[in-house]
């Protein structure tokens, strides 16, 4: 088992929600529970995950690839999404997402070389009008980031990263 007792406790509890012949309902909930115990979602979990629920695998990986918030490799500690979709872009999104670069080095889809920070690029995230927005490790809505709110973002997650 890939998963702790915990996380399949969790998981039978969202599938309990569902019939039993739409058990594939609960796949995006299965996987949101493993990568939070995880910190991503290596092909072995979502076999496992597959196994579990009793779907084929190409069932989870299809939802595990398809939406951005779930991640097929390693992450850093800090993940930082950053909305480029066309209303953000035109409210500096992308000004944001180039000074975030910039400030840690990587570009979309790269960590920094101590772990700290992963950066991506994001969809809608349904505040347009609060851009440019930020979404931290998929839980936390950072908006209307100044860079002055993105150093200080920065710093205080670069000092927890090292605690």
């Amino acid at each position: 088992m890939l998963l702790s007792e915990q996380a399949y406790t969790k998981i039978d509890k969202e599938l309990a929600k569902y019939p039993a012949d739409q058990r594939s309902s609960a796949i995006m909930s299965s996987l949101r529970i493993a990568q939070e115990e995880n910190g991503w979602l290596s092909s072995d979990l979502i076999a496992e995950i597959a196994g579990y629920i009793g779907v084929e695998p190409i069932a989870v990986q299809e939802v595990a690839t398809f939406y951005d918030m779930f991640d097929m490799k390693p992450v850093g500690k800090f993940k930082i999404t950053v909305c480029t979709n066309l209303p953000c872009a035109l409210r500096d999104g992308v000004k944001t997402a180039e000074y975030i670069k910039e400030k840690l080095g990587i570009g979309f889809g790269e960590t920094t070389s101590d772990g700290a920070f992963t950066l991506k690029e994001g969809e809608c995230m349904g505040a347009c009008g609060d851009s440019p927005i930020l979404l931290v490790n998929n839980h936390h809505m950072c908006v209307r980031m100044s860079q002055e709110k993105i150093d200080e973002m920065l710093a205080d997650m670069l000092k927890e990263a090292q605690a």
